[in-house]
Order: C-alpha cells, then structure tokens, then sequence
C-alpha cells in the first residue's frame, strides 16, 4: 500500500508534466497512449473501442521508446509515465489474448524498458523514493518475464521460437544475484530442467549460469572477468545495480580470510574489481573497514572488526567499459 501511495504522490506532484507528455503523446491513431486510469483487467462493461488493436499497440510502443531517450523531464517522471502506459499495453494484449510474433516483440521492447529503467534508476538511488521506485521496475520485469516465457511456450507448440529467447530467459537467472528480489519457490535446477534443451546450452545462458555461481562460490576474478568480456548490453545493464553488492561480498571474503600482517592494496583490488580506486575507497568505508596509506599506496588490513555488509548500498557504479545501447 505504501508504494502504490507513493506513486499516486509522486504522479500528483508532476501533473504538469504529465499532462504535457500525454498531450505530446497524441497521434491520429486512436489514442495511442490513453491514461491508465482508463480501465483495468478485471473491469466491466469495456467497449470494443476501448481496445487498441496490435498496429497501434506497436505504435505505442514505437512512441513511447522515443520518449525514454527525452532529457527534457527527469527521468524519474518519463519513467512513471512509462510504466503505466506499458502496463496499460499489456493489458490490451492480454485481454485480447494476442501471443504471435508481434506481441511478443511488444513484450520484449516493455522487458528491455524495465531493464535500462533498472540500470538508470540505480544510478541515481539517492533516496527512499527511487529505492521504491527500483523496486516497483523490478517487480514488474519479473511479472513481464514469467508472462513472456508463457508466450514463448505457446509459440513453442506450433514450431515457432523468438530468435531472442536465450537472451530474455538468462535475465530471469541474472535477477537471482542481488538480494532485492523474492526467491522462486522451486530452485533454479528444477527451473532449467523445464526448459529446452537449446536454450540451456545458449551461450546467454551459459554466461547467466556461470556468473551466478562464480557469485556463490566467491570466484570474483572471473565474475568480472566473463562481465567485462562476455556481457551482452542488456545484461550488463541488468547486473550493473548488483556490481557493488559483489563488491562488498569480496570485500568480506578478503577481511575474514586474510592475515593481519597481509594488507590488500586497492590499486590492485579495482583493477580486479573493476572500479576506480576511488571508489573502492568509499565502498571500504560504507562498510566499515579503516584505509592506511603507505607513501601513494591505500591498502586495508584484513580481521578487521568493524567491518559490515551495508544494506542497501546507496548507488551503483559500473564496470566502466565503454559500450552504447542500441535497440
């Protein structure tokens, strides 16, 4: 209750620019971007001409990735207009029961939108509201993906198959790194036991697979490493958010199983972490652990006492490489 409060308020503050995005938003082809309020699911007495049909679904869509890129409004306010209006799109498509090639498609494009949306909103974490927000973006990429892969196993029934299944089912296994999520009721064993046989030996998911328990094993040299050189672009915005709560876990590794005497210099453990050096220091600090300095060199020593896993940590960093989205 308190997040949809939240959100109410925060849609109440903006009205302006909302309007102003609704209005922009305009085309001929019947109301390509309604407001949400409309209507939902479960509502009676909905007209045929409440329903927008696939063209103008796709159309929406089309729109609406152009407005993720405007730097006009801050992107909290682009991304709450967003995200009801996918929400509103996947309701059309649902009570129309469309699962083709196209829908589909749809699907994937609202994925890839929660996804930049996760990488974004980490960025500028500051606050409890954009810490709701990430978690309200989350939520909703869970719910998209599980409704996508019911699509795909339709598809699946008359010989058809999404050329980027692979890549949507890894990011359902790279979701299970970070602590923000709910756990599956069954394990991810039994997960990957349902799936085809294709898709297991993808090497998307060979690298969600492997990164996943590199993470559990504490094997951080070759987490950073197979990111750095084997990450797609919409998994490495996917695990951008988690990168410091890795961090942190090596961090912890190195405190409790070091030798007091064996200091670990954070020249050497950024390049390794892939972080700079700077920020390593501050994420030494947040979780407790005191820098020493010996001439240029900082360094930590291990055992140290004071040392906790802060939860949450406040923003992400990245894993600085340089690389740009393209849809």
């Amino acid at each position: 209750m308190f997040l949809l409060q939240l959100r109410r308020e925060r849609r109440g503050s903006g009205s302006g620019i909302w309007l102003c995005l609704s209005v922009c938003a305009a085309t001929p082809c019947a109301r390509p971007v309604p407001s949400p309020s409309r209507r939902t699911i479960s509502s009676t007495g909905i007209q045929a001409s409440d329903i927008r049909p696939l063209p103008v679904l796709r159309e929406t869509m089309d729109y609406l990735w152009h407005l993720l890129n405007s730097s006009e409004y801050p992107f909290e306010i682009v991304h709450d207009f967003i995200f009801d209006r996918t929400r509103s799109v996947r309701q059309d498509l649902s009570i129309q029961n469309l699962v083709n090639d196209q829908a589909i498609g749809i699907y994937e494009d609202v994925i890839k939108f929660h996804i930049l949306s996760h990488q974004r909103l980490a960025r500028s974490c500051q606050d409890s509201d954009a810490s709701s927000l990430c978690y309200l973006n989350t939520e909703q990429m869970m719910k998209c993906l599980l409704s996508l892969f019911d699509m795909y196993h339709t598809i699946h029934k008359i010989n058809s198959q999404s050329n980027k299944e692979a890549e949507y089912y890894s990011f359902f296994v790279l979701l299970h790194m970070g602590c923000k999520i709910p756990k599956m009721a069954n394990s991810l064993s039994f997960w990957y036991s349902q799936l085809p046989a294709s898709i297991v030996r993808s090497k998307e998911m060979i690298f969600a697979r492997t990164i996943l328990r590199c993470y559990h094993l504490g094997n951080f040299k070759r987490f950073f490493c197979m990111i750095a050189d084997e990450a797609t672009e919409l998994q490495l915005c996917l695990v951008e958010p988690f990168l410091n709560e890795v961090r942190a876990r090596a961090l912890m590794y190195l405190n409790h199983s070091g030798y007091k005497l064996q200091h670990h210099p954070l020249t050497h453990l950024s390049d390794i972490l892939m972080i700079e050096e700077l920020e390593l220091e501050d994420l030494c600090r947040i979780c407790g652990l005191e820098i020493s300095r010996s001439g240029d060199t900082k360094a930590f020593a291990p055992k140290q006492t004071t040392f906790s896993l802060p939860t949450p940590l406040s923003k992400s960093s990245g894993i600085y490489i340089s690389r740009e989205i393209k849809r």
